[in-house]
Parts: structure tokens; sequence; C-alpha cells
């Protein structure tokens, strides 16, 4: 019979729903389980509730499994060493893709629409109990603007959707080609993005972290797009250079950002950008929805049944070539 290694909140809350043998981790965050106990176990399920505080107590269960075949993740970012160690043994790896899509899509439209109608200023006007009406430098009606979403995955299809949904143009940037239904103006490569940068007022990151996109918007990239320009970024920290970001926003190049995620984590308390009044910042939580989990069991419930059919796996990850 297939055993799942699973943790013991995974195992209160929904071990009747899972038509397998379960290996549960310990509570206690120090305790381990017996090295005979994780050689049977044959799939391995990283639910939310694991991270982080008892990542290394179950991925050290999962480092001890020799038999595991399958492995599935909450999140979506495969970008750990852990995930590269797994395929380079053999253990194929599937993401929930696509459970936090509306979640993340609708907080960062929340950044757009918080920077777009002049949020950061009236909080602290609201702090300081200071009534300062705004007469002037208008904000500017969105429906005149251009949005570039940089990752049309499910995130980003969905910002796109909900981008169009207030009148702005939006220019998709993904390597596969228009499908039907893409909720864009436009699609380009990612070779294009340069050139689409000065067209962009606001540059969404939603792609993946990969040796090619870390670092893509750069003191380059951010000098091409143009003045007043703001960026939303609730993909992964490194795909911006974080100094020439803030170096972009203090000397007014760029008008704003809202930003989810940063290169370390947590912001450090001395970051520049806990402090600049055109920021916003969150604690890489911009996913956060109470049926998150719902959502993750769904994926792997019916990966699971896809499992036991031999059937092709939903979200899997191709193994670096």
């Amino acid at each position: 019979m297939t055993t799942i290694l699973v943790s013991h909140r995974l195992h209160a809350r929904y071990g009747a729903r899972i038509a397998a043998e379960l290996l549960v981790l310990p509570a206690d965050l120090a305790a381990r389980l017996p090295d005979t106990e994780c050689a049977r176990a044959d799939i391995a399920f990283f639910s939310g509730d694991v991270f982080p505080d008892h990542s290394r107590q179950f991925f050290s269960a999962v480092r001890k499994a020799p038999q595991l075949k399958w492995l599935h993740a909450f999140n979506v970012g495969v970008d750990h060493p852990i995930y590269a160690e797994l395929l380079e043994r053999g253990v194929r790896v599937t993401t929930s893709a696509g459970s936090t899509a509306e979640p993340i899509a609708q907080t960062a439209i929340m950044g757009l629409l918080a920077l777009a109608r002049g949020f950061p200023r009236w909080l602290v006007n609201q702090r300081t109990r200071t009534w300062s009406p705004q007469r002037q430098q208008l904000p500017r009606d969105l429906k005149e603007q251009t949005a570039v979403v940089v990752g049309l995955g499910r995130i980003g299809a969905e910002i796109a959707r909900l981008a169009r949904a207030l009148d702005l143009k939006v220019i998709g940037v993904r390597r596969g080609p228009r499908r039907a239904g893409d909720p864009v103006d436009e699609l380009h490569p990612p070779a294009a993005l340069p050139g689409l940068l000065p067209r962009c007022d606001w540059l969404f990151i939603a792609c993946p972290l990969t040796p090619e996109t870390r670092g893509m918007v750069n003191a380059q990239a951010l000098a091409a797009l143009p003045k007043g320009a703001r960026i939303v970024n609730v993909a992964r920290g490194e795909i911006a250079d974080e100094a020439a970001l803030v170096a972009a926003l203090k000397d007014g190049h760029l008008a704003g950002a809202y930003l989810d995620v940063f290169a370390a984590e947590p912001l450090p308390p001395d970051s520049p950008l806990w402090d600049l009044p055109n920021v916003l910042v969150t604690p890489h939580n911009s996913g956060a929805a109470a049926g998150n989990d719902e959502r993750v069991l769904e994926i792997f419930l019916d990966n699971l049944e896809r499992w036991q059919r031999a059937a092709p796996l939903v979200n899997e990850v191709s193994p670096a070539k």
C-alpha cells in the first residue's frame, strides 16, 4: 500500500480524506522519525503548515526516505536547492500552482490601486491627524496607462485580467505562444522586454526565479522605464536589483513600488525600503488566504488519484537539463 509522509496537523484535519497509509511527522519540533519509518515513505506531502517551523524536520525525513518517488509541495516556487536535490534523485516533484493565484493577484492590484490613488500619503496624514486634501499633482486615470506583466502563468494571468477590468492596457510577457483567452492586449517573448519597458507605466513581476530572471530588473531596465513608472513585485525579490530599485525610488525616476518579496527575508530593519514614502512593504504574504489549504489539498488529491492510475500529474516540475 502507498505510504504518504504528512504533517501531524494535516493528518488531524484532512487525514480521513486521503486514501492511503499515512506516516505522520511528530508534533515535537525536536523529534525525528526513525530511519526505518522514513524508509516506508513512497510520497511526501509538503503542506503549508510545515513551513517554516517544521521544514527542517520534514526534509530530514525526506532525505532519509530511499524509496520516495514523489513529493507534492504547497507552494509554487521551486528555486530552493532541496527541489533540485530531489529531482536529481529521480523523485518527481509537483507544486500547487494556481492555489494562491487569486489572492496574490488581488493583493497586487491592491498595491496598484493604493499607489495610483495616493494612499501612502493619505496613511501618513491619518497617523499624524493631518487634513490635507490633494489639490496638486492629481493622479492620472488608470485607463490612460499601460501595465506590463512579466510572467503570464496563473498568477500573472489573473493580475492581467483584473488590470484589464480597470481599463489598463495590458502587455503580457511569456515564453509560450498566445492562447485563446489570454487576458492581454499584446503578448511578447521575454527577449522583447527591453523594448516594452519605455511603454510601461506599471511593471508587474510575476515570473519564477530562474537563472534567466535573476537580476532581470536591473539598473538598465529601470532606467528604460518612463519617469513616474511604478513596480509591483509579488514573485521573488532576487528578480530585481534591490540597490538599483532603491536608487530609482529615491531619485524620483520611479514614482513608487509595492513589494511583497525581497532579496533578504525577513527584510532587514535597516533597509531603506521601510521608510521610503513611495513604497508599500508587505512580509511575503500576498498569497495569504483562508481557502489556500483546501485548494492545495484538492490539487494533491487529484494528483494522488492520477498517481494511483499512472496518469500524468498536474503541475509536475521538469528536471533541469
